[in-house]
């Protein structure tokens, strides 16, 4: 006789399940411009998922377009009463154009970079965060990252006033372990952010991210892009919170065969404690 067992879900799936459950009760208490704010504030003691992806366009000699989707989870970690370490996670999936006559598209996972941002629990005035930067070799082909680590120091500082958020996050990323004919690593990263909350949890944002290569010959280090758009909290179920961003941005400064502008879609999964 043959005995039928149903398959018994994950330990995750049950976890983020009943995570689910318990952040939709949570956010039921606050309103759609409160959980705006939090998922503004980089350092805010809230557990999030965001799924950013950033379209590039006119990139290479060939002007291709280049997809990234940032999968970068959030989780806080309370120390005690006076501190939490926030940690962030960004995974990187990566569809690159061929650069050269030939050579094909590239799809696939880039290099990891973990960040852990030890905050005051409880701040006043200026919110901030200091801590390190961690970048993992985890790429799944040589075009979509270096075998090298990199390690740095990183730092956020925001203010809150009434309907504004806007402040700056900003690491250093150095190589220090990998082998030899591996290609360097020595980058900074500077992304200012300024939030305009409206009502019912629509906002006006703009977060460029502005990178420097500094192994990179001169004038081809900096990318600074010019842009921003909207954002809108929802609830799933009119329980579960959800924050959508659109940006659009163009590069007024870019090194060869870099992109033009880009777009940036983000839908950010928020589970506060």
């Amino acid at each position: 006789m043959k005995i039928f067992r149903t398959a018994r879900p994950s330990l995750a799936i049950v976890a983020f399940a009943a995570l689910a459950v318990f952040a939709s009760h949570a956010a039921a208490e606050l309103s759609k411009e409160e959980l705006a704010k939090l998922a503004q504030n980089p350092v805010a003691n809230l557990i999030s998922i965001p799924f950013q992806n950033n379209t590039n366009f006119n990139v290479g000699p060939y002007n291709r377009t280049q997809d990234i989707l940032n999968i970068q989870p959030v989780i806080p970690v309370h120390l005690n009463a006076e501190w939490n370490v926030i940690t962030r996670t960004i995974a990187p999936l990566i569809w690159q154009p061929g650069m050269a006559p030939g050579q094909d598209t590239t799809f696939g996972l880039g290099d990891i970079q973990f960040t852990a941002f030890l905050s005051p629990a409880k701040p006043e005035g200026v919110i901030w965060g200091v801590g390190a930067i961690l970048q993992l070799p985890t790429h799944t082909s040589d075009v979509l990252g270096t075998d090298e680590w990199g390690i740095g120091p990183s730092f956020v500082a925001l203010k809150i006033e009434k309907h504004w958020v806007y402040g700056a996050l900003v690491n250093q990323v150095w190589g220090f372990a990998g082998p030899g004919s591996a290609p360097g690593i020595n980058q900074f990263l500077l992304q200012p952010f300024v939030n305009y909350n409206i009502e019912d949890g629509l906002y006006i944002v703009s977060a460029p991210i502005i990178t420097a290569n500094w192994e990179a010959s001169s004038g081809n280090q900096w990318t600074v892009p010019l842009g921003g758009g909207v954002g809108k909290i929802f609830k799933i179920g009119g329980k579960l919170p959800l924050n959508v961003q659109a940006e659009a941005f163009y590069n007024i400064v870019s090194p060869n065969n870099g992109p033009d502008w880009s777009i940036r879609l983000q839908a950010q999964i928020l589970l506060p404690k």
